[in-house]
């Protein structure tokens, strides 16, 4: 009896050591891909995002990102939340039903009040095109748009690249008069000849110039555009999740990278969750300066961002017909992305 049970202990003994030796092979595995990831874990860190998106190519190649598995890779796990406007997403962000979305720094600017401060932690993009001014066919020029009525959505995107257009040719707000609607009721406008030109975004604006036989007459491409994409959070966020946020913007980088060196591969696959042409999808990516690390350089830690957020606030100042309230409490945060590129240098 007593030699059984020696031996029974023994055959114990061996699958002890033996499965020791598994969990002690599989942590050194499990460390040896974090470091590869450029990412260390601490105990405790959460490393979940809940993300908002709307409608824009510049957001929507995120949707590779997750697809290819490219958060996963950096060890996060990100769910993102649609939705259709710009204005609910920011709110969400702020009521905490969210951890961070993508948004233009306009809208991060003039969000409504909710349980935090807004801030700005990464570029996503630049416009470089894709918005701009459409007029009628016997308007050539901003110059000419003195006097006449522009289709504009007061306080939001439509309204800077008008502003930012405005100033560039030494003409006041005033001078020209505002028809406050959205993008689709600027179209219908356009076409029946009840305004003289309109401030939009592709593919409207080409679509617009077509239907009218009009003209594009000032794009994103002629300044240094306040047009400015991002992914924006919570300063309590920003803080509690610092790890998560991280290990975002280096799998954004990672997207930006493939997109330099394969951008058929992300356009045909966003393309398609899409339910578009890559064609056509890659045309509206094609008027972005992507938001990679050395835009990212230039607009967070050398303060192009901050710089931009007060030129942005002097012309929405100068216009009063918006009525939206700006923000003091804004800010930019260049932690995350500082980390990243530290990281991703390593």
């Amino acid at each position: 009896m007593r030699f059984s049970r020696r031996i029974i202990f023994l055959k114990i003994k061996a699958k002890l050591t033996s499965f020791k030796g598994f969990l002690a092979l599989f942590l050194v595995s499990l460390l040896s891909v974090l470091s590869l990831n450029g990412c260390s874990f601490k105990a405790g860190d959460d490393l979940t995002l809940q993300v908002g998106i709307t409608n824009w190519p510049g957001y929507d190649v995120v949707l590779y990102a997750q697809a290819a598995g490219l958060f996963e890779n950096r060890g996060l796990d990100v769910k993102l939340v649609r939705f259709s406007n710009p204005q609910d997403a920011a709110r969400a962000l702020l009521r905490g039903s969210i951890d961070a979305s993508f948004m233009n720094l306009s809208v991060a600017m003039q969000a409504d009040p909710g349980n935090d401060s807004p801030v700005f932690i990464m570029v996503a993009d630049t416009s470089y095109g894709s918005d701009g001014i459409v007029a009628q066919s016997e308007i050539h020029t901003v110059e000419d748009l003195k006097g006449k009525r522009v289709a504009a959505k007061l306080g939001a995107a439509n309204h800077l690249i008008l502003l930012e257009a405005l100033q560039a040719n030494q003409i006041k707000p005033e001078e020209v008069a505002i028809e406050n609607v959205s993008n689709e009721i600027a179209q219908q406008l356009m076409e029946t000849g009840k305004v003289d030109a309109a401030a939009t975004w592709e593919p409207l604006l080409s679509q617009i110039k077509q239907a009218t036989d009009g003209n594009i007459i000032h794009t994103t491409k002629d300044v240094d555009t306040l047009v400015i994409d991002g992914l924006a959070s919570r300063s309590a966020v920003v803080v509690k999740k610092k790890e998560a946020f991280k290990r975002f913007i280096l799998a954004w980088f990672d997207l930006m990278q493939v997109i330099a060196e394969e951008p058929d591969k992300v356009f045909v696959d966003v393309a398609a969750q899409l339910g578009q042409s890559a064609d056509s999808f890659a045309r509206d990516y094609a008027g972005l300066k992507p938001g990679d690390i050395a835009m990212n350089q230039r607009m967070l830690p050398g303060g192009r961002l901050q710089e931009a957020a007060q030129q942005l606030k002097q012309l929405l100042s100068a216009d009063s017909r918006h009525s939206r309230v700006l923000r003091d409490d804004f800010a930019t945060n260049s932690k995350p992305v500082v980390a990243a590129i530290e990281l991703g240098k390593s």
